[in-house]
This record gives C-alpha cells, sequence and structure tokens, in this order.
C-alpha cells in the first residue's frame, strides 16, 4: 500500500519575520543554481539547519558544498 501524500505546512516566526519551509527551501535552489551556476537535479541530498538567532540557515549539499544564507 502507497503511502498517502501529507499536506503538512512548517513555517518559523521569530521577532517580526515570517519564513515558511517552503520558501527556505527555493531560497536555497535559487543560490544553487545562481551562485553556483549548477542545475537543481544535481541536488541529491539537502540538509539545513536553521538558526533565528543568527537569522541565517546554514546548509550541506550532497554531503560536500556548504555554506550559509540569510533567512
Amino acid at each position: 500500500m502507497a503511502a498517502k501524500k501529507s499536506d503538512t505546512k512548517i513555517t518559523l516566526q521569530y521577532g517580526d519575520k515570517t519564513v515558511t519551509y517552503d520558501e527556505i527551501v527555493q531560497n536555497m535552489k535559487n543560490k544553487w543554481t545562481y551562485d553556483y551556476g549548477k542545475k537543481i537535479s544535481e541536488i541529491h541530498s539537502m540538509e539545513l539547519y536553521v538558526k533565528p538567532e543568527e537569522d541565517k540557515v546554514y546548509y550541506v549539499i550532497n554531503g560536500e558544498e556548504s555554506g550559509d544564507f540569510g533567512l
């Protein structure tokens, strides 16, 4: 039996900001394509660590590329 797709939505609220999971993932994909010049299809794994107190998202892509971007 196949699992049903969940309609889960994650929203991070801190200070006067509201950021959704989808926005964070899209920002990472934009960074990947615009800053690194790579294709979305080249992402095989994505680890995102959200640190609201630093206003940053730290990432590891494919276990190799790492860095951060602002929320």
